[in-house]
């Protein structure tokens, strides 16, 4: 486990574009509820899926510095798929902090659920573009056949508190069409958003197809490398603090839907006053 700092005091910081991460925080937080929690969802600049590689790398550089300058996390969680496809290795090098992903722990239990070894991998552009999952999915050794699509759109609708309809229906129908095609009977949620899409994705795909998210997994993998690192909460009863970059109204309203009522207290983040 690299950069560890010495103590268990501290938050464990999360960031993502939006709203996705809370699948992930929603874990973790019921996972370790000793745990002090602070998320960041970058409102003000999401969605990150359509955006270079240079300008998402930058901004979770800004914000995983300020989850340690600011609000001294004691461990970081990418709990986003594109940011940490493009810049979990260079901010693993570079924090003073150990920093874990969601594209990992999600290609683990990938390829953990899959029976006849065809699996799928639906993710942003980003996501997609990056190889990433390509990368971790072959770390993993496990004889499987992949197949990836990318899934614009999606995220726009999350955000919208538009999970289900005609509209989204249509669209999923025709962006998931190559996966369903290939064969698969496990696809991994390569986007913290798509779990609000799940009933969406499961009609198109059939009851046959396992739906992976990568919350539970990432959750575990946080615990075990804060028990590796002997930075553990052991006891008393987290503290969780939910920071966005935009509205902060529209987050609480849309987060407490979300997540549940953690969100009910949202502040104000800025690169500008964070930096």
């Amino acid at each position: 486990m690299p950069n560890k700092p010495s103590s268990a005091v501290g938050p464990i910081g999360m960031f993502d574009s939006g709203f996705g991460g809370l699948t992930v925080a929603r874990a973790v937080i019921d996972l370790l509820p000793a745990e002090d929690v602070v998320y960041i969802g970058d409102t003000g600049r999401y969605p990150y899926g359509n955006k270079p590689a240079e300008d998402v790398r930058e901004y979770a550089r800004e914000l995983a510095w300020s989850l340690v300058r600011d609000f001294n996390a004691k461990l970081v969680v990418i709990a986003c798929n594109t940011a940490a496809s493009v810049a979990l290795h260079e901010l693993s090098k570079e924090l003073p902090v150990p920093v874990l992903g969601v594209v990992e722990p999600g290609a683990r239990a990938l390829v953990r659920a899959t029976r006849n070894r065809k699996v799928g991998v639906i993710g942003t552009v980003g996501t997609i573009s990056s190889g990433a999952y390509v990368r971790a999915i072959n770390n993993t050794h496990a004889d499987v056949t992949l197949t990836s699509a990318a899934c614009p759109g999606f995220v726009e609708f999350v955000e919208r508190d538009q999970t289900s309809g005609d509209e989204v229906t249509v669209l999923a129908e025709r962006l998931l069409a190559p996966v369903r095609d290939a064969g698969v009977d496990a696809l991994l949620l390569g986007c913290t958003h798509y779990p609000y899409l799940s009933r969406v994705i499961g009609e198109v795909m059939g009851s046959k197809v396992v739906l992976v998210s990568s919350g539970d997994e990432t959750a575990f993998a946080v615990r075990d490398a804060l028990i590796e690192s002997g930075m553990a909460a052991t006891s008393g009863v987290g503290s969780h603090r939910f920071l966005s970059s935009g509205d902060i109204a529209w987050f609480a309203q849309l987060g407490r839907r979300l997540l549940g009522p953690e969100l009910d207290h949202a502040e104000q983040w800025s690169i500008n006053s964070h930096s």
